[in-house]
């Protein structure tokens, strides 16, 4: 990975001081890595008194602490990143493709590098795994298929919701629906 990209991580400015947070930099949690919103905003002073970093929308992000170590997604906004998300700026491939193979062997590098209690995984590891790349046209052709898919199963699971909110609305109301 240290070969096809530049990574970073991220902090968290202080609690105790107010005046870091409530401001217009959105700040991308672990758990928020998927997401294209936040809850928690910091001010520029926040980012500047911090050890946050700055990432744009595109970028590949990989949780390292807690419950979503392992986790990786694609950056959905510009933001601020903490000390428990990886940016990776692939420079040597696809990102989309890296970010699949990461979601392919989540469970093998968690089951092989977790440290710690609260489960951590190092970013020198992460930097140290070996991924074998296919040529560029490859991986894009591998990647927008892998897109596409992604793209259905979201749809699926959108109109799945629908219909469990919808349902037991009809077989309250069933006098008042004509099917």
């Amino acid at each position: 990975m240290g070969d096809i990209s530049k990574s970073f991580s991220g902090g968290t400015p202080s609690a105790g001081h107010k005046e870091f947070y409530g401001g217009n930099i959105p700040f991308i949690r672990s758990a928020e890595i998927n997401s294209d919103s936040t809850q928690l905003f910091l001010t520029q002073a926040g980012l500047i008194n911090s050890s946050a970093k700055l990432v744009s929308k595109g970028t590949l992000l990989f949780a390292l602490y807690g419950a979503t170590s392992g986790e990786t997604g694609i950056a959905q906004i510009d933001g601020a990143i903490n000390q428990a998300i990886m940016a990776i700026k692939v420079n040597k491939g696809n990102t989309y493709f890296v970010k699949s193979w990461f979601v392919k062997h989540k469970n093998h590098i968690t089951s092989t590098y977790l440290q710690g209690g609260q489960g951590n995984l190092s970013a020198k590891i992460i930097k140290k795994l070996l991924i074998k790349l296919p040529t560029l046209e490859d991986q894009g052709k591998v990647s927008n298929l892998i897109a596409q898919v992604d793209k259905l199963i979201t749809l699926q699971q959108r109109k799945y919701n629908s219909f469990r909110t919808i349902i037991p609305l009809m077989l309250a109301n069933e006098n008042s629906f004509v099917i």
